[in-house]
């Protein structure tokens, strides 16, 4: 079905299926309640950032009408005409206005209200409640506002600004916004004990949580949310067994607001995964997307218990259903590019062979003890400078999210990668030797294994850490160990946002990755060819030189006789060059500076700065 606005330009409803959440307002032109409600929803939509909402306004008004409105109000989106109320009647729109229907993901129709005045304000909150469930707590924090200048006395609508203030990592506002409802009494009270066990839990102060859960059980016995926090609470304290019969209390009790529901069935679902439990785990999963359709953690959640038994086709099906909801999910992105990697390698059946083949060689070598490590082919000239990653432990509180590490490291790795500078060894391959070896975290976690591993991908550096989650987010400690020296040449400690960006934490990483590496491993190699201002080096892009890249030609110093000893002296930059091409075997570079001609052999040493 498709409509026209006032000014003749076409729409069609069916795309609101490809939006994750359209408000359809359909109104009467000659009435007021339909007429305030029309402002009050512009009103929302000029406060909101670009794309953030999406509005319609029909109308069986005549065209003429419902233009005049539109300008005198100053209305910022479409006002459709929907002649004979073909479309109005598909929603049930004809008999009372103003109605309201918020359309969800797929077309979904989520909810729908009829009539103004405290209709309206209802459906507000609701969108406000929708748009938390989206994760865009500025809007939901405008609407809640909007909703509070002319009733504020609305309890729903100020525990939605709390729970943005959470999320936003406010801390002490919304402490402020809860406590002030718990002194209400009433619906306000249980809504702020809530709020204030969520703040809590996540401040380190697990046991006023716990008083608080057992206040609102007490005054609200069907609500399930304070059951979340518990279980939350319990499995973090590695009381695994108390953890799950709150979850399962959580899970059987379906009051709540709809930006709590879907944690209900999520957190059981994540400590049936972890416990081998995968067809429960994803009924669980299921469950929670089918109550809230923007609860993409499920989706994902569900995709990595189908990755653990295999199934990366089904997998990969899970990744690009939260991807449809959600494009900008940066978590589903990654797990869906390395589900679509193990696709292709399932398909190709070449590759697939000598994929068994190395994995079989590379198994058998580690039993034996006979991983070679790096080959040299002269004792100045740099190899490449590779990497491996080992999966890292995850330990502590249940994270909402699975695969958290397996995103970090995916992410960390296609960053490292893009540089050119360093060459990681590829996940896929890590994998099947890791699982034809039946190397677990608790082996995994043994510093000779890992080392063993980093000599046997004939790496120079081998990351190894763990995730330890935490209420206020997740912390990354991280070591990067020398295969050749044993020693531990970086470290890492960030904390982490499970629920929001981690390119900017990712991004620091990378860049002291790199830095370390250019400082204690700089590539080195000789003079091939001199043509006039231009060198030729013997070293490439398969090295890791990439254009731009700059060295220094070394001249050994001439060293100091002392006591009848020889002390070798530093050698000392002659020249100075910078890569302009890069081919996989060498690469050309312009002096820029030198002391004396350039010959053949020269020494070369890559710059850190």
């Amino acid at each position: 079905m498709s409509l026209k606005d006032t000014a003749g330009k076409s729409y069609g409803l069916s795309a609101a299926k490809r939006r994750p959440m359209t408000i359809l307002y359909f109104f009467d032109a000659g009435s007021r309640p339909s007429l305030e409600g029309l402002l009050t929803l512009n009103q929302v939509a000029k406060g909101s950032k670009a794309g953030a909402l999406t509005v319609w306004a029909i109308t069986m008004s005549p065209k003429e009408k419902a233009s005049d409105i539109a300008r005198k109000a100053g209305v910022t989106f479409p006002v459709l005409i929907d002649e004979g109320g073909k479309v109005s009647d598909a929603y049930r729109a004809r008999q009372v206005l103003p109605s309201v229907c918020v359309v969800g993901p797929g077309g979904k129709v989520l909810d729908s209200f009829q009539g103004g005045g405290k209709a309206t304000e209802a459906m507000l909150v609701r969108v406000a409640e929708r748009s938390l469930q989206r994760k865009d707590t500025t809007l939901a924090r405008a609407i809640g506002d909007e909703v509070l200048k002319k009733n504020p006395g609305n309890a729903k609508a100020r525990a939605v600004k709390g729970y943005a203030a959470l999320r936003q990592k406010k801390m002490k506002e919304a402490e402020a916004v809860f406590a002030g409802l718990a002194r209400q009494g009433g619906e306000a009270e249980v809504l702020g004990k809530e709020g204030l066990a969520t703040v809590y839990a996540k401040g380190k102060q697990p046991e006023k949580a716990l008083a608080l859960a057992k206040e609102v059980e007490g005054k609200a016995p069907r609500r399930g949310y304070v059951n979340v926090v518990k279980g939350d609470i319990l499995y973090a304290q590695n009381r695994k067994k108390e953890a799950e019969a709150e979850y399962v209390k959580a899970s059987s009790r379906t009051e709540g607001e709809p930006y709590q529901q879907a944690s209900r069935y999520n957190q059981l679902g994540r400590l049936y995964s972890g416990s081998d439990r995968s067809g429960k785990a994803r009924d669980m999963f299921d469950k929670a997307v089918e109550i809230d359709p923007y609860y993409i953690e499920g989706t994902t959640n569900k995709g990595v218990t189908l990755e653990k038994e295999g199934k990366w086709d089904q997998a990969l099906a899970s990744y690009r259903s939260a991807l449809a909801v959600n494009p900008g999910d940066a978590f589903a992105a990654a797990l869906a590019r390395r589900a679509e990697e193990m696709v292709a390698l399932s398909k190709d059946a070449g590759r697939k062979e000598r994929m068994d083949r190395l994995v079989k060689d590379l198994a058998d070598r580690f039993r034996s003890r006979k991983a070679e490590g790096i080959k040299r082919d002269d004792e100045w000239s740099s190899g490449p400078t590779v990497l491996t990653f080992v999966d890292f432990q995850e330990k502590g509180g249940l994270a909402e999210r699975d695969g958290f590490s397996t995103v970090l490291l995916t992410r960390l790795s296609e960053n490292l990668n893009a540089s050119g500078r360093v060459k990681i060894v590829e996940r896929a391959l890590v994998e099947r030797v890791l699982e034809e070896l039946n190397l677990g975290s608790s082996k995994l976690a043994d510093p000779e294994t890992a080392l063993k591993l980093g000599k046997l991908f004939a790496a120079r550096l081998i990351g190894t850490g763990s995730l330890l989650h935490l209420p206020e987010g997740s912390v990354l400690s991280m070591r990067v160990i020398d295969t050749e020296t044993s020693g531990i040449v970086q470290t890492e400690i960030r904390t982490l946002d499970p629920s929001g960006s981690v390119d900017e934490e990712l991004f620091r990483i990378n860049r002291d990755m790199l830095k370390m590496v250019m400082e204690k491993y700089p590539l080195r190699g000789f003079v091939a060819k001199v043509e006039g201002e231009e060198v030729l080096l013997n070293l490439g892009a398969k090295q890791g030189v990439v254009k731009g890249t700059r060295f220094d030609v070394l001249e050994e110093g001439a060293g100091i006789a002392y006591k009848g000893k020889k002390l070798a002296a530093a050698p000392k930059a002659v020249a100075q060059m910078e890569i302009v091409s890069v081919e996989p075997e060498f690469s050309r570079a312009k002096v820029t500076r030198k002391d004396r001609p350039l010959k053949q052999d020269d020494k070369v040493q890559e710059r850190a700065n």
